[in-house]
């Protein structure tokens, strides 16, 4: 199709009906829906066309690998907590807290068997800082400051065994591939960590609340006296939604499966990339990482399912809750389908060769990857969703960084760095709501109080990329 603006139109489109209804994706289905009907205007073409699309990258192997990684790593989750690991694991360190200094120290070192995932780590986390909370000086407020900090921030750094790797390998490969560069997606996506500068920024004002420093405490009826413990145990089951009332203490279980992904992933990548590769870290650049987390993930679930077997749990079980966990993330799997089918019909509307002939000039080079921080931050807080945002802002700022010249591994960083922000940050985002609704906390009034340090730490970060364009 010839170049022009109307190659513009699905993505103007996309970025206003997620703002407007807070959702993701209805503002991606509307830009597919007009997209597909611009390459095929008449009544049924665009239905047919948009089915196309869906179809022809959704089969794409890549694709087909990271949607079964997904539902897989999601399924094994909950087969954890349906087998006692994460009740196990609370058991384990509730007992061995006494102080605040101690208790800030949990929450740090509990990222080493909690880093794969931020829901994952907020449910099993919050539940035990609930407790321990009735018991030491510290506010609900701080609490819950701490574990969104070294929640979506540091599994968003994390190159291996979390679920989010495979989504922005995914990202970066789809952009790479709209504007021709046949690079490693998942070597440029470990070049691009170091330039996340809103995790590593805000990571670093959550160590010196933690330790050096008390944080206000706005909340209201935030000390709650020690009194009838036995209630207050009651409370944390109800509250607990890792683990079933009836279900046994096992902490092996968690500790054990999240153990051999981690191993097993390390191993297979080192044994994939080392043929090709001339020193050992160069393997893990080489090797093909989506192939290997699934091939980890595979093995780590049929090992956990013998052990899960050898402790006498109902295969009927097993299966229920594998499929319940798989399910939990159907609606991100959808959120891909549509990101692939959206980028392949802008790319067919002339999306790449319009931006590089006529909006090039608008921006200055060194000014791309502050601007994208910004935008994508500005998207961010208002749609709460750090995959969204990098669903939506990935493809144009490659685009833009490639057409320009820029450094596009900045720009990449850039990009993973303002949707941080907004799930760090936004009222809306799934992570503040579920620690909210453990902690019984306001989700209003909490946003707030962590705006500050957000936006403090949004602003430092805007100045590096500024800074790291001059130089880099």
């Amino acid at each position: 199709m010839e170049n022009s603006w109307v190659s513009l139109l699905p993505f103007i489109v996309v970025i206003p009906i997620a703002v407007l209804t807070k959702q993701v994706l209805p503002g991606l289905f509307a830009g597919l829906i007009l997209g597909s009907y611009l390459i095929q205007p008449d009544l049924f073409g665009g239905i047919i066309t948009l089915i196309s699309y869906l179809i022809n990258n959704l089969v794409k192997p890549n694709n087909i690998r990271i949607i079964i990684f997904l539902y897989v790593f999601a399924g094994l989750i909950n087969l954890t907590r349906m087998t006692g690991g994460i009740k196990g694991f609370v058991d384990l360190v509730s007992r061995k807290v006494k102080t605040k200094r101690s208790a800030m120290l949990l929450i740090w070192l509990s990222t080493i068997g909690t880093f794969n995932n931020p829901n994952f780590r907020i449910v099993t986390v919050a539940p035990i800082m609930k407790l321990l909370k009735r018991r030491l000086p510290i506010s609900t407020q701080k609490i819950g400051f701490m574990i969104e900090v070294t929640s979506n921030p540091v599994v968003a750094l994390v190159p291996v065994a979390t679920a989010f790797v495979g989504y922005m390998v995914s990202l970066i490969g789809t952009a790479l591939q709209q504007v021709g560069i046949n690079e490693s997606p998942y070597s440029i996506f470990i070049k691009s960590i170091p330039f996340n500068f809103f995790s590593l920024i805000i990571i670093g004002i959550g160590i010196y609340y933690s330790f050096f420093r008390e944080m206000s405490n706005h909340m209201q009826g935030d000390m709650i006296e020690d009194s009838d413990a036995q209630r207050e145990e009651e409370e944390l089951q109800k509250c607990m939604q890792a683990y079933e009332k009836e279900t046994p203490s096992k902490p092996l279980n968690l500790l054990l499966p999240l153990g051999i992904i981690l191993v097993m992933t390390l191993y297979l990548s080192w044994r994939n990339g080392q043929a090709q590769a001339i020193s050992f870290f160069d393997a893990f650049v080489k090797a093909d990482a989506l192939g290997v987390m699934l091939e980890a993930l595979f093995v780590t679930l049929f090992l956990s399912l013998l052990l899960f077997l050898l402790q006498r749990f109902s295969v009927a079980k097993i299966v229920a809750h594998f499929i319940d966990g798989g399910n939990e993330l159907v609606s991100v799997i959808l959120m891909l389908a549509l990101v692939w089918a959206l980028s392949a019909v802008s790319e067919d509307l002339g999306f790449s060769s319009y931006i590089a002939s006529n909006l090039i000039g608008w921006i200055p080079e060194t000014f791309i990857a502050p601007v994208v921080f910004i935008l994508g931050s500005f998207i961010a807080y208002f749609i709460g969703s750090s995959w969204g945002t990098w669903g939506l802002l990935m493809p144009l700022a490659v685009t833009l960084a490639h057409q320009t010249g820029s450094n596009i591994i900045l720009v990449i960083g850039a990009v993973f760095a303002s949707g941080t922000f907004g799930a760090f940050a936004s009222p809306l985002s799934d992570n503040s709501i579920t620690l909210c609704a453990i902690l019984d906390l306001p989700v209003m009034e909490y946003a707030r109080s962590k705006l500050k340090p957000s936006l403090i730490a949004a602003g430092i970060t805007t100045i590096l990329f500024g800074i790291a364009s001059l130089f880099i």
